[in-house]
């Protein structure tokens, strides 16, 4: 009996345990109160035990205070997945361009002087002088508020602070700031400020050279991401472990030809201890293949892209998928656009796609945002020829998308028909592919 008592305390332990990783995990910035506070307590509970699994196999740091729970997350630059995840505005949902992510960081910077209360005009002048920065203005970069584009822009940066915490509304909606008719007051919350750097130097202890406002900002950046000499064979041995775990929790898959020549040898030698101690934590299942690793969500909750989806971008990317699962090579995006602009008609007359997918230009952001999609999951990769013509070359986890004739049990055949019972899905029909294709594609 208290055998029994015993065993099922420690797995109620473990399971909280996974339950909290996956939520720091899910959203590295986590505060005490509001939509958040259930997964603090767990992190909170937890924070020991993950602070020390976080440093000893992915070298991230995990901060936990009364306020709020930071892990510090850092991306290999050279990885596939670094510039495939961008931040993305809520309505509609839009991936982040350059212009919003220096609004971001120029926000960030105004708000580490502002007092405890700011209006979104208050910041909104605290950008602009911040964007008169010789160094700004050598990239090309011209910030205004004399449009109703830039004053989105800047609203759509606010809001995605909001939502990391660092800002919560009082009163005012950003919408009426910017149709020009209304400000905004936010609370400025300090702790959720701080934690957003991610870094393990403080941008205060770099010095540059360089008198060239462009390269001065190149070269504080690659002092402040570089990484410390490994100084032994053991350190050179743990960076590669650390460097392959972190693939593992934040790529969909992780291709053994991604991996320079090292970290390949490593993760041979070492896949069962490296695969196994992910697993434990997260509950990920492993998909190991020849070509690679995936880790894939049973509950399809640790990924901010899903495929399949519904909707006319969820399923133009499902068609996409399965077209490119039957190629044999590079497929021109000029090929792809034509599939979706020949089947765009039809869809939207039925109800399945969105009335704009047929109008001029259409399939051409269809398909744009498709292969965004499909990239981030690891499924495609995008080469640009030297005549500028942009290929898409499938990668072997598309095959999972094949659609390949239906095997027939005939012991489930009626007697006499020689024809199966069920019938055979239309790859072409929208309906029918989120019936057929429901396994979540690995995080």
């Amino acid at each position: 009996m208290t055998g029994s008592l015993t065993d099922a305390l420690q797995q109620s332990r473990a399971d909280e345990r996974r339950r909290a990783a996956r939520a720091i995990l899910h959203r590295p910035l986590l505060a005490a109160d509001g939509p958040d506070a259930e997964s603090f307590a767990l992190v909170q509970r937890h924070s020991a035990y993950l602070r020390g699994w976080f440093h000893t196999h992915a070298g991230w740091s995990l901060l936990v205070t009364p306020e709020l729970a930071r892990l510090t997350k850092t991306v290999d630059e050279d990885g596939p997945g670094a510039h495939t995840h961008p931040a993305v505005t809520a309505r509609p949902r839009q991936p982040f361009t350059r212009r919003r992510y220096v609004l971001a960081c120029l926000l960030l910077a105004a708000l580490s002087r502002a007092d405890a209360q700011i209006t979104l005009g208050g910041l909104a002048d605290d950008v602009l002088l911040a964007a008169a920065d010789p160094g700004l203005a050598a990239t090309g970069l011209e910030f205004t508020l004399d449009s109703r584009a830039q004053r989105g822009d800047l609203a759509a940066a606010v809001r995605l602070l909001i939502g990391y915490g660092v800002l919560s509304r009082v009163a005012g909606d950003e919408d009426h700031f910017v149709e020009d008719t209304g400000d905004v007051l936010y609370d400025v919350h300090r702790r959720a400020l701080a934690g957003m750097l991610a870094s393990a130097r403080g941008p205060s202890t770099i010095a540059a050279a360089s008198a060239d406002p462009a390269s001065l900002f190149a070269e504080r950046l690659a002092q402040l991401t570089f990484p410390p000499p490994d100084g032994s064979e053991q350190l050179r041995e743990e960076r590669i472990r650390r460097r392959v775990t972190r693939r593992l929790l934040d790529e969909p898959v992780l291709y053994y030809d991604d991996l320079p020549t090292p970290a390949r040898e490593h993760l041979e030698r070492r896949s069962v201890s490296i695969v196994g101690a992910v697993a434990e934590l997260t509950g990920l299942v492993p998909e190991i293949r020849a070509e690679g690793i995936a880790m894939v969500d049973p509950l399809g909750t640790l990924t901010d892209v899903r495929m399949p989806e519904g909707g006319t971008d969820g399923h133009a990317a499902l068609l996409l998928a399965t077209h490119l699962a039957s190629a044999s090579g590079p497929v021109p995006v000029s090929v792809l656009e034509d599939l979706i602009r020949s089947r765009a008609h039809g869809f939207a007359a039925q109800g399945y796609w969105r009335r704009s997918a047929t109008d001029p230009g259409a399939d051409r952001v269809i398909v744009r945002t498709a292969l965004d999609r499909l990239e981030a999951l690891g499924l495609v990769r995008r080469e640009q020829a030297a005549d500028g013509a942009v290929a898409v070359v499938p990668r072997p986890a598309i095959a999972r998308y094949a659609v390949t004739e239906p095997a027939v049990d005939r012991a489930l055949e009626p007697p006499g028909t020689g024809q199966p019972e069920y019938p055979r899905p239309d790859p072409q029909r929208p309906e029918e592919h989120a019936t057929t294709k429901t396994e979540e594609h690995a995080r």
